[in-house]
């Protein structure tokens, strides 16, 4: 099985640089990089182009109301250049407090703009004149002033509700899941490879300490956090087996902020979405998310202390063969 990393939001621009160099050293897959309001992700993604050789690259996520599809294609094209063909194009629809609070457009009609931009970045990275008439988008005599170093590059979208679910194995070359049950996560990909085989991947909320309640702990924030200020990954763990622990992890949030709703977070909630405690019982966790029909296991890296001294176990626990 194919692994891959993610190097999170948590990170400075300079750790981020020096993990990429260390992971340049290792046998994984795929590195990914995320993208939330702090490291703009194709800058990002260029940069990490220059510390590693063979592992692939890819953004998660680029949200879709960000940037046209035309900067995104253009975007693209740039980092698949600069990393000699390793960019993997990940997309998401972010949530609706990002996009018009932070971005100011309206979230509005995810699922088709979804589409639409996958189709317009297919278009203008094959080369040709681009004339395209959607319900949401009219392109007119667009080319791509660069040749493109692939006329095809993998494009994965983020998915969490059944119908993006759908969208990604219809129009996809991969899955990106967060914060997935176990039990729901085996029956989804089940299903859904029985259709269409594609790529399935799943950024799994990792923590890795020799003292194994800090791990813990830490993991348990990491989901508390998600939980708190995610309306789409509460309302879809409330359907899939979490309903009391989302409410009450939210309702301390309301009251306390992030002071003590981790705590919250029950042990069986914990081993259903991530992986935490020492190496060795990081290790052995792993299996439990392998069964589940995933193709590439993402290891996000969550800290603990110092940056790079806490990198080198996570290293040793998931990345090192």
């Amino acid at each position: 099985m194919r692994t891959a990393c993610s190097l999170g939001s948590l990170l400075s621009i300079d750790e981020v640089l020096k993990c990429s160099e260390i992971i340049s050293r290792t046998k994984i897959d795929t590195l990914w990089i995320p993208e939330t309001w702090g490291m703009e992700n194709f800058s990002m993604l260029s940069a990490i182009s220059n510390k590693t050789i063979t592992q692939k690259i890819g953004s998660s996520i680029i949200n879709i109301y960000s940037r046209s599809p035309s900067v995104i294609a253009m975007g693209a094209a740039t980092v698949d250049s600069l990393s000699n063909g390793r960019l993997v194009i990940g997309l998401g629809t972010s949530s609706l407090p990002i996009v018009e609070t932070f971005h100011g457009y309206k979230f509005e009609k995810p699922l088709q703009r979804m589409k639409e931009y996958v189709e317009i970045i297919r278009l203008v990275l094959s080369g040709k004149q681009v004339k395209y008439t959607g319900e949401i988008f009219d392109l007119k005599n667009f080319t791509l002033l660069i040749k493109p170093k692939r006329e095809s590059i993998p494009i994965y979208l983020a998915a969490v509700n059944k119908k993006m679910v759908e969208l990604a194995w219809e129009i996809g070359d991969g899955v990106i899941f967060y914060l997935r049950p176990i039990s729901e996560m085996k029956e989804t990909i089940t299903k859904m490879q029985s259709r269409k085989k594609i790529d399935v991947t799943c950024q799994l909320i990792t923590c890795v300490s020799e003292d194994s309640e800090v791990a813990i702990e830490r993991a348990k924030k990491t989901i508390a956090f998600y939980v708190s200020v995610g309306k789409v990954y509460r309302e879809f763990l409330t359907k899939t087996g979490f309903a009391s622990e989302t409410s009450n992890i939210f309702e301390e949030f309301k009251k306390t902020g992030f002071k003590i709703n981790h705590k919250l977070v029950t042990d069986s909630m914990l081993q259903s979405l991530a992986i935490s405690g020492t190496s060795e019982e990081c290790k052995k966790q792993v299996n439990r998310f392998a069964d589940t029909g995933i193709t590439q296991p993402i290891f996000q890296f969550n800290p603990v202390g110092n940056v790079l001294e806490s990198f080198k176990l996570f290293k040793k626990t998931f990345l090192d063969e």
